[in-house]
């Protein structure tokens, strides 16, 4: 399973209108630590970015799992609660997870996400949909193993 971190760049960027603004910009990493975290982001951002830089901050995040789709240019969080039964009490448990959607809009980030949970056998329901700020995300590099 993936151990997810959120990494703020602070740099220097060029808008469209070409003025400089110094913006503070959130991006997730696949890493195993901190210090790892902070090498991926350096290196995945070098290409983007000229002049200075700095990560601002880096958490980690608890992220379950990311459903991935090429035409979509943000990332919605949605809350799920998987429900369970407690046969011994005979109660309903509930389990938070957090899934990030990338999608185009809200609407799309519902339809990727069930389209995204329809292989699992678990009961579920939406406990929230929200639109997050990360930039990009940047998982594993598996190819080179």
């Amino acid at each position: 399973m993936a151990l997810w971190f959120e990494c703020k760049v602070r740099y220097d960027k060029t808008q469209e209108d070409g003025s400089v603004k110094k913006v503070n910009e959130p991006y997730l990493v696949d890493a195993l630590t901190f210090t790892e975290a902070e090498a991926r982001i350096i290196e995945e951002m070098k290409p983007y970015i000229s002049g200075e830089y700095s990560i601002a901050s880096e958490k980690k995040t608890k992220i379950s799992e990311i459903f991935f789709n090429e035409g979509g240019d943000r990332y919605y969080l949605v809350k799920v609660n998987f429900i369970t039964i407690d046969e011994a009490k005979g109660i309903e448990k509930k389990t938070v997870s957090q899934i990030l959607v990338q999608c185009s809009d809200f609407e799309d980030a519902l339809d990727k996400f069930k389209e995204g949970m329809k292989g699992t056998m678990a009961d579920y329901e939406i406990a929230s949909i929200s639109e997050t700020m990360i930039m990009d995300v940047f998982g594993a590099d598996l190819s080179a193993e």
